[in-house]
């Protein structure tokens, strides 16, 4: 599949109580490679000057989501296609992040921040691209690729799904649905082959982050990180353990400020000519923890 428009999720910023314990969570423990000292971080598998964005605050939770595109040009669609749905616009200059190009910011329904970029600065110590090896130098901690997605917490995830379809060319993988009024509880959207690139879960209150994901190479892996969640005492929410929906490999855990972070592997190949995949809610148990077969109420209730 040749993937145009919207590449794939290119940065998250998330609020953090205190730097201090914050950086060596993400740099040792999660093992990203740290950018600057308030610039951001990224995993050793990406081209990108920067995935990650901490800032300190009196809150923890989500800033914003930046999704890559392929062109300049295509940001100019994109935000034609979002005015056209009544949803505003901001376009946000070159530079007003460090090695980020021009944004166009939108916020959904759930109250969620979204920009589009399509230029960002390539790293100094980027994968290599002439005879590569694996990597530069032995990755740290739980050694995560990449930045993954997100799940967000809201009330309206139908219009917020609606403008990622509509505007953006995003397919819908998966649902949970309540099939005693048709009403969709979760939905799971693509904008690759991955099985989900972000998703929207409903919840009472608007402009919550449920997670932030980030790729390991294998369910080995999953293991590795929870044995490093053990051995540092990391606050731990459920896992190792799979997923029905995508059936990704997953652990659950958080940071020092209460965001709850994930470490995924596998999950299917998703293509737009797959029939959709539905959960009912009577089965939304065996739907997020495939193994368990039952939610745990931390998991509904805790969010940031």
């Amino acid at each position: 599949m040749a993937v145009t428009g919207v590449l794939r999720p290119g940065y998250v910023q998330m609020r953090v109580l205190d730097m201090e314990q914050a950086i060596p969570h993400y740099r040792d423990r999660v093992g990203l490679d740290q950018v600057g000292e308030t610039e951001g971080d990224r995993g050793f598998d990406e081209f990108d000057r920067h995935s990650i964005i901490l800032r300190e605050a009196d809150t923890p939770g989500l800033d914003v989501i930046g999704f890559k595109v392929a062109s300049d040009r295509d940001l100019d669609v994109f935000k034609k296609r979002i005015d056209a749905m009544g949803v505003r616009t901001e376009e946000i200059p070159a530079g007003a992040d460090p090695g980020v190009g021009r944004k166009i910011r939108f916020t959904t329904p759930t109250k969620h921040v979204f920009d589009l970029y399509a230029d960002m600065e390539i790293s100094d110590t980027a994968p290599m691209t002439k005879n590569p090896d694996v990597w530069h130098r032995e990755p740290r901690g739980m050694r995560v690729q990449r930045f993954d997605h997100c799940a967000l917490n809201g009330t309206d995830i139908v219009g917020s799904t609606k403008i990622f379809v509509e505007a953006l060319d995003f397919e819908v993988s998966e649902t949970v649905v309540d099939e005693s009024n048709g009403t969709e509880l979760a939905v799971f959207m693509s904008c690759s082959n991955k099985a989900h690139d972000i998703a929207f879960i409903g919840f009472p209150e608007d402009g919550k982050l449920h997670h932030t994901s980030f790729r390991l190479e294998s369910w080995n892996d999953v293991g590795h990180a929870a044995d490093i969640i053990t051995r540092y005492d990391i606050s731990l929410d459920i896992g190792p353990t799979r997923h029905g929906i995508t059936r990704g490999q997953t652990i659950y855990f958080f940071d020092p400020s209460g965001n709850r972070n994930e470490t995924f592997s596998g999950g299917y190949d998703y293509y737009p000519d797959n029939p959709r995949r539905v959960w009912s809610a009577d089965e939304a148990g065996k739907a997020i923890f495939y193994y368990e077969r039952q939610l745990n109420d931390r998991f509904m209730a805790v969010n940031t």
